[in-house]
């Protein structure tokens, strides 16, 4: 069979399979998984204040179970070397809680033994020893990093909390709460892991709190009063779903928060809280989990976006259907329009999704009034996210605080600062070049392409901060730069070809791994992954006129569909955490299938 008719059925097969997804009401609903941490929330809240959903409980453990490694640990990806410390902990301490496995089940042995060797408790890392803190499973610390008066500094101030990212402050609001009581809660299911803290010192700090002898350094007038203002900032900002922010570790942290503040654990706002959570809950193989966040309008949006490349016109049914839903999730800021993530995010709209939902309404705004206001709100909101830097972040603008980052709380500069990074600027600028047709002559296109060429890495790959990592950023960033005007000879985009040529597995494909964004430089995997051998090959697409031996290469192993289907290439807390998107194997083949057709196959 030619290449011609092979990459025909392979195309349409692809297609077929993302067609019969699409539901009534126009979107695509692809899991989000991501590793332990959601799900062990989730057992340990509701063995704490509802006693009601033992079932789904022995779900959520059936799932801790099946993705534990055969020596006891939890790993958040599948190269990642022994295993995590701080999932394991957060999974094991879930189990126990859980009460639906005996703790001397030899999985329970030997998680405890992995969690032993490697340090114990104090090993964790600082958002598992403050889960763990809140459960009264370790002391809190004698100095919180994040002193309350944050709340009350004004914005022009580097380190106030209003100059923190949208993402962290519905986090950080109840964990303010939550440090200024030193909250701690105990019940009969609360387990004993005493034994996982190999420090007298640490284990007497822990036994004083227990007894009630807390040491505060916060003068409690103003930590009331910033204890009201966050309490304000939380529910002013639930969604209809009872979610805090559409997140289940913000909504898990703003219910420990609520019974802080004298809520009851029946109260009406924590019982529709809880109900949002069960609501993020998906099946995957069969076993339950939860989401953080659900990915509708993303996967929806690349989706709409890939079959219209992929030769489907604006009449038809599921572009119709599928634009339609994406309309309906516009949120409406500054009456300039913008996207989020997940569909019951009505806060926190955000640059990628913006522009994914721009590029996928384009067709349709051309040719109907419906869409085309919309649309052009949202173009002008876009546009005016760019940093003076000439970059785009993630939530917010201007927001690369030099201050914040020096806070001594490991990944703050990975949180509570939102700077440009190569995946976003390289996503925007290819969709105003390649959509809305401006050029590097445009003073803002100019800017970003400067910003762009200054931070490519030594080696011609550019970083992506929310897909791993380097193929990703470097995807971007080319695709960018060439929808824009530059030329495909110019030394940067030669440089990023050679690399991308350098790294190519020996079975065709690209593999990058996790850990990437842990030691901020290139880490192959000995296998490929689908979206990163497709992000590869749609960048060396767009530079090259004739497909080489390697592209041809490429192809063909997307096309045997080989290499791991099942490693987490979505970007999240370097270190801590990654997202699987199920909808990756079929969106990224298929664009990279799409404009290989279009460019050499007229």
């Amino acid at each position: 069979m030619e290449i011609r008719d092979k990459l025909t059925n392979f195309q349409q097969q692809l297609i077929e399979d993302v067609r019969v997804k699409q539901l009534n009401d126009g979107q695509w609903k692809f899991p989000c998984e991501s590793g332990p941490l959601t799900d062990a929330y989730m057992i340990v809240l509701l063995k704490l204040i509802d006693t009601r959903h033992e079932h789904l409980i022995k779900q959520l453990v059936d799932r801790l179970l099946y993705t534990q490694a055969n020596n006891g640990a939890w790993k958040l990806y599948e190269d990642e070397k022994d295993g995590n410390i701080s999932a394991t902990i957060e999974a094991y301490t879930a189990l126990l809680f859980s009460r639906k496995i005996d703790e001397h089940d030899e999985r329970l042995v030997k998680a405890k033994r992995f969690i032993y060797r490697n340090g114990g408790l104090k090993a964790a890392h600082v958002s598992t020893k403050f889960f763990l803190a809140l459960n009264d499973l370790y002391p809190w610390p004698t100095i919180f990093p994040l002193p309350t008066w944050l709340l009350f500094m004004p914005s022009h101030i580097p380190i106030s909390f209003h100059n923190m990212t949208s993402y962290v402050k519905i986090h950080f609001a109840s964990v303010f709460i939550l440090a200024s009581k030193q909250f701690s809660i105990r019940t009969p299911n609360t387990p004993y892991i005493d034994d996982l803290i190999m420090e007298s010192k640490v284990r007497k700090r822990l036994k004083k709190q227990r007894n009630g002898k807390k040491r505060r350094f916060h003068f409690s007038r103003i930590n009331n009063a910033a204890n009201l203002r966050a309490e304000k900032y939380i529910l002013e900002r639930l969604e209809a779903d009872g979610t805090a922010g559409s997140y289940a570790t913000a909504t898990c942290m703003m219910i420990y928060s609520l019974l802080a503040l004298g809520y009851r654990s029946d109260s009406p706002i924590i019982r529709h809280a809880i109900h949002g959570l069960q609501k993020l809950t998906v099946q995957i193989n069969g076993k339950t989990h939860m989401e953080n966040a659900e990915s509708v309008v993303w996967d929806t949006s690349l989706l709409l976006y890939v079959l219209q490349e992929s030769g489907f016109a604006i009449e038809d049914e599921h572009v119709k259907k599928g634009g339609e839903f994406i309309l309906r999730q516009q949120q409406k800021t500054n009456e300039n329009g913008a996207w989020g993530f997940s569909q019951n995010n009505s806060f926190y709209p955000d640059v990628d999704d913006t522009q994914a939902c721009l590029r996928a309404l384009q067709s349709l705004a051309d040719k109907d009034s419906t869409y085309r206001e919309c649309w052009y709100n949202g173009l002008k909101w876009l546009l005016n996210m760019q940093n003076k830097d000439g970059g785009w972040a993630s939530f917010n603008k201007n927001r690369r605080n030099h201050f914040v980052k020096h806070l001594p709380i490991e990944n703050i500069s990975d949180t509570a600062i939102d700077i440009s990074t190569a995946d976003l600027t390289g996503r925007v600028v290819q969709f105003l070049g390649n959509n809305v047709k401006m050029t590097i002559n445009h003073p803002k296109i100019k800017k970003a392409v400067q910003w762009l060429l200054k931070n490519q890495e030594k080696d011609g790959s550019w970083y992506g901060r929310w897909g791993v990592c380097y193929i990703y950023g470097t995807w971007a960033a080319v695709t960018g730069l060439l929808s824009v005007g530059v030329s495909e000879n110019d030394p940067a985009i030669q440089k990023a070809k050679k690399w991308l040529l350098s790294i190519q597995n020996k079975d065709g494909g690209w593999g990058e791994s996790c850990s990437s964004d842990v030691h901020k430089k290139y880490v192959p995997l000995s296998w490929s992954t689908p979206s990163q051998t497709a992000w590869a090959l749609d960048t060396l697409i767009a530079i090259c006129d004739e497909p080489n031996e390697t592209i041809r290469r490429g192809i063909e192993h997307l096309m045997e569909r080989k290499g791991n289907f099942t490693y987490p290439t979505g970007g999240g807390l370097p270190g801590n955490f990654y997202l699987t998107y199920h909808s990756y194997n079929s969106i990224w083949p298929l664009l990279a299938i799409a404009h290989f057709r279009k460019k050499y196959m007229k």
